[in-house]
């Protein structure tokens, strides 16, 4: 009999959605790799074989995730009214953050980790700042501050979902877009 092959990127894959439920249930913190191993239904060791330790399997948790803004961003419509374009990007960012809810949650351990969290928010403010300056906003209104801003509503808006299941967070995409860019022109 021969040796069952496995297929190294999609065992990766895997022990990666594995990491992210574990991580998203107990949090980063309480999380081992025991967890991930029982999780994804295999030994301890073969966790090892893939990722060196629990912060790896964050990290790629991570980069996943700013593989997908980073998509997000680059998805953007560039033949569309600058406005137009960020009430889509908007919208994209809300579905995204609302199909894997695991991810969204390990967002928040993220925000605690020594990960470069803060250059995929510096990619994101950038691409809406841009946005504003090329829209013409009215003078005094900075477009970097309101990029924070907007990406805050955001953020705001993801963490109330979380912490309460009555609220929808593909429903709260409008209102935003209403707020953050009706609210600029």
């Amino acid at each position: 009999m021969s040796p069952k092959r496995v297929d190294k990127a999609a065992r990766r894959q895997e022990i990666l959605a594995a990491a992210v439920r574990v991580f998203a249930r107990k949090g980063f913190a309480a999380a081992r790799i025991d967890d991930v191993a029982a999780e994804a239904g295999i030994a301890k060791g073969s966790v090892y074989l893939y990722f060196d330790s629990r912060d790896a399997l964050l990290e790629a948790a991570f980069d996943a995730h700013a593989a997908r803004v980073a998509d997000t961003l680059a998805g953007a419509d560039d033949s569309a009214e600058p406005l137009d374009q960020l009430a889509t990007l908007i919208r994209a960012t809300v579905t995204m953050l609302a199909e894997d809810a695991d991810l969204a949650r390990i967002q928040l351990d993220l925000w605690s980790t020594p990960l470069d969290i803060a250059g995929v928010y510096r990619d994101y403010r950038a691409r809406i700042g841009a946005l504003l300056r090329e829209a013409e906003l009215r003078p005094g209104l900075d477009p970097d501050r309101t990029a924070t801003v907007i990406i805050g509503a955001i953020e705001g808006c993801l963490v109330q979902w979380l912490l309460d299941p009555q609220i929808s967070l593909l429903e709260l995409a409008d209102p935003i877009v209403e707020v953050c860019v009706e609210g600029l022109r």
